[in-house]
């Protein structure tokens, strides 16, 4: 059984509060191999149908609408709130639900790493099981912890499979190192568990292994160097696991065989779904998956489909890139620029064969810029790539969580930070990552090259945050007093023309509390420890 088919036909049941006590009782189900793998398909709820949308297609990721990247590209007060860092508790955003979805993962797991070692299974079938649940418990509590926990509030609850029932409503860690010191660790023992990817069989591919469980480590010790530069260390020593797989195990950047000048842009297509570049993915499919991907296309896709046009790039963004660098527009489409949506050409902000001109319009901004990235499944229009429910929007794209380049520029930035710019090894990675941009091998490897790097590199990924990281870097203050901006576009003589426009002003970002966010008021469900983050 395939992951996305899994996810779809097992139902599983809530909990009334994060702490999901009930789900520690002993399930005397599980006897067979089968049992225990459906407990395993269950740690991918947070992505089925019932969560698609609120998990997986928006979520966290309007956090990400407080990040100089990104427009709010339809009105909606509630994420205004959010980018202005005046966001309450009770802010009725999808955000709210990230929280309780996760911790009855970390309960679903716990119970796997509880109940397992003991049963008669398979011994591979127990690895992969225990590897999975550690994975999991790891990857749904950095899920959160970046944007809830920091040194001020502390850290978010731990609940382990250890944890007695009477400690489950426990008070706050005092810092949100511990927190990560424990999701480093979870990754750890899962790596330890879980096959090598060359193991899983082609209807395993979408489990967690062991390249994708040392990555993700790598990136939890990334955000915890904000605080403690040793972190750094495991960034290097899990960033080198991952770069010295050999064979079929090998990671490595997608260089397109049949035009070297296309590699960024074609990384985005489902061929690419299991390359060497895609180390955890959501998997796709077009009945069930990540809706994220139309959710940052434009709105109401030009009444071709329903693509919901949330998240638009700022001109702030469309100006990081540097000129020559593929990644811009395979990322940014841009007016006067064509793209391919459901069996038609299209030149943005031009005119259709029926004389009307190809933009859209919210009361922030006209026409302005789109996010193309992870278009390829609309290209043709046929629905064995995408949903034929036109406000679904499920496609055959993988939901690419964590990828080589991302390990590359993890190890990079932890060589500058720790052993000055300039560092060799760092520049290499970063001119690997820039050649296959179509730039020169000219990197200095500064920390505002590297800064800027992951910045084209990563834009407008699900996982990980640009918000997150301007904020570990201490950049948010100065970077957000900043306004943003987007461009409007209109026919002049045939000619499409732009003009740069202010859409929002510069905010005050108050790193005493805005490094996080508050948890949501649905969290305080069934716990009278738990406290709110300061200045919420």
């Amino acid at each position: 059984m395939n992951i996305c088919l899994a996810v779809s036909v097992l139902s599983f049941s809530g909990c009334s509060d994060f702490l999901d006590r009930e789900s520690y009782g002993r399930d005397t189900s599980w006897k067979t191999d089968e049992d225990v793998m459906k407990a395993v398909y269950a740690l991918y709820y947070f992505v089925s149908p019932n969560w698609s949308e609120q998990i997986c297609g928006r979520g966290h990721m309007w956090f990400e609408c407080a990040s100089d990247n990104i427009l709010i590209g339809r009105d909606r007060p509630a994420v205004d709130e959010i980018r202005e860092f005046r966001m309450s508790p009770s802010n009725d955003q999808d955000v709210q639900e990230v929280w309780g979805v996760m911790y009855q993962n970390v309960a679903k797991a716990n119970n796997i790493i509880k109940l397992v070692p003991d049963l008669g299974i398979t011994p591979s079938v127990k690895k992969l099981a225990l590897g999975s649940a550690y994975f999991f418990r790891g990857f749904s509590m950095l899920w959160m912890v970046p944007y809830y926990g920091d040194d001020t509030n502390g850290g978010i609850p731990i609940i382990l499979d250890t944890t007695p029932m009477d400690a489950m409503d426990s008070p706050r860690p005092d810092h949100v190192l511990k927190n990560y010191d424990q999701i480093i660790q979870d990754f750890r023992d899962a790596a330890e568990e879980l096959p090598y990817f060359s193991e899983l069989s082609a209807d395993q591919y979408g489990l967690p292994h062991k390249a994708a469980a040392w990555a993700f480590a790598a990136r939890a010790a990334l955000y915890a160097a904000q605080y403690d530069q040793s972190y750094y260390d495991i960034v290097i020593e899990m960033c080198d696991k991952v770069m010295s797989l050999t064979g079929a195990d090998k990671r490595s950047l997608y260089i397109d065989p049949s035009d070297k000048s296309k590699s960024f842009a074609n990384l985005w297509r489902k061929e690419q779904n299991h390359s060497s570049e895609y180390i955890f993915s959501l998997e796709g499919d077009v009945t069930n998956g990540a809706r994220y991907h139309g959710v940052t296309f434009v709105n109401a896709g030009w009444g071709l489909y329903n693509t919901w046009g949330y998240y638009t790039p700022s001109k702030e963004l469309w100006d990081a890139f540097e000129e020559g660098d593929q990644r811009r527009e395979a990322t940014i489409l841009y007016p006067g620029n064509h793209v391919r949506f459901m069996g038609r050409d299209i030149t943005f902000g031009g005119y259709c064969t029926d004389g009307s001109i190809t933009s859209y319009t919210t009361s922030h901004v006209s026409a302005g810029l789109i996010n193309q990235k992870f278009i390829s499944p609309w290209e043709t229009g046929s629905y064995s790539e995408v949903s034929n429910q036109r406000d679904k929007l499920w496609n055959t794209l993988n939901c690419c969580l964590m990828r080589y380049a991302d390990v590359m520029l993890m190890k990079a930035e932890a060589l500058i930070w720790t052993k000055g710019e300039g560092d060799a090894e760092a520049k290499n990675l970063l001119d690997d990552i820039r050649e296959r941009a179509g730039l020169p091998r000219d990197s200095r490897a500064t920390k505002a090259q590297l800064q800027n790097e992951r910045r084209c590199e990563l834009a407008f990924e699900f996982q990980p945050s640009r918000h997150i990281d301007v904020v570990r870097w201490g950049l948010a203050e100065e970077y957000y007093s900043k306004p943003l901006h987007s461009v409007v576009s209109k026919m002049v003589d045939g000619r499409i023309e732009t003009e740069e426009v202010e859409v929002y002003p510069g905010r005050t970002f108050n790193p005493t509390y805005n490094k996080v966010f508050p948890i949501p008021q649905t969290a305080f469900n069934g716990t009278v420890n738990l406290t709110q983050n300061k200045g919420y």
